[in-house]
């Protein structure tokens, strides 16, 4: 009877991980369907008038893919700072990266810049490659000297290169005209008004692929590091190779989401410390845990940022903040004596 108990133990977490396989797939298929109009389910076959289909597979689709692929990408980026600054409180956008990618935005509304290349608009281009400018800033400011590879000088350059940036932001929208500002504005909300096609589900999907594939790769470094830098050493794990891996790999990812969705915060925070608290901290459970909560969480909101003020659409990174805001001040309290201790 003693060794039931370990086999006990292992299913409840497997369950859990099938039952949020089973909600992710509902969530999928469900809120294509649901929005300011009902679309009839047999508009997937062409059952139903042209215009609904057109908008299923143009329009509702695509973004309810790209609201997966983003609360995924989101939700694992949250699991990685988390682990890697061993601070409950650590985001997807710690280290400077939506500060970074609302600034190329910013540049490219004010410029007026209206290209597009290989399908990607003149905005994404620009965001990413300001998501990318802060990237190399705080790996540039944290790889001189001696303690290049510590945690809290990376957070202190991240938290450095975002204020920098927002500052800039603010700059920029003030010497804008007013129609430029708001579009800045509008943009640094977050949403996917903009999904027409699959095109930005395809440019995303390789950057979160990618991502998440050296991520699963470097699981059991994760756990090691999450402990600690010193016993993570102690125990064969090459330090400064696999934080610099995980660093690009995620921050790449959490660039090409905001670079197409905007910022939306809190789902990075909030997908981990849920699973968490399902699942436990083990990453190699708490990986796939969080990337299909994630996952279903942005979907779930984006739907209702889509009815709640119809026929106007609320943008969803509002949603998630007010979501996010009770939350983050319940972690801060339940955690307030060891807040910086897993």
């Amino acid at each position: 009877m003693a060794s039931q108990g370990p086999r006990e133990d292992e299913i409840g977490p497997g369950w859990t991980i099938g039952t949020m396989f089973c909600l992710a797939a509902l969530a999928v298929a469900w809120a294509p369907f649901w929005g300011m109009e009902h679309i009839p389910f047999d508009a997937l076959w062409g059952g139903a008038d042209d215009s609904a289909a057109d908008i299923l597979w143009k329009m509702r689709i695509p973004r309810v893919l790209l609201s997966f692929l983003a609360g995924s990408a989101l939700a694992a980026a949250g699991m990685v700072f988390q682990a890697l600054f061993r601070n409950p409180l650590a985001t997807p956008f710690t280290l400077g990266v939506a500060s970074g990618a609302s600034l190329g935005a910013a540049v490219c509304y004010h410029c007026g810049w209206s290209f597009a290349l290989l399908g990607v608009s003149a905005v994404s281009i620009s965001a990413l490659l300001g998501a990318v400018l802060s990237i190399v800033l705080v790996y540039v400011l944290t790889s001189t000297g001696r303690q290049g590879s510590s945690t809290a000088t990376m957070l202190l350059a991240g938290v450095a290169v975002s204020f920098t940036f927002s500052s800039l932001i603010l700059f920029m929208q003030y010497i804008s005209d007013p129609s430029k500002s708001f579009q800045m504005l509008r943009w640094v909300m977050g949403g996917m008004r903009n999904v027409v096609g699959f095109s930005d589900v395809l440019n995303v999907f390789a950057f979160v692929v990618s991502g998440c594939l050296i991520v699963w790769y470097l699981l059991l470094d994760l756990n090691l590091l999450s402990t600690g830098e010193d016993f993570a050493f102690t125990r064969g794990v090459n330090v400064n190779q696999a934080k610099a891996m995980l660093f690009f790999a995620v921050s790449l990812m959490v660039g090409a989401v905001v670079a197409v969705c905007g910022p939306i915060g809190f789902v990075g925070l909030m997908a981990p410390h849920i699973c968490r608290l399902l699942i436990g901290p083990d990453h190699r459970l708490l990986y796939p845990a969080a990337l299909l909560f994630g996952g279903v969480l942005l979907v779930v909101c984006d739907t209702i940022s889509r009815i709640i003020l119809a026929p106007t659409e609320l943008p969803v990174g509002i949603l998630t903040a007010l979501l996010g805001g009770p939350f983050f001040l319940w972690l801060l309290l339940a955690r307030r004596r060891d807040l910086g201790v897993f």
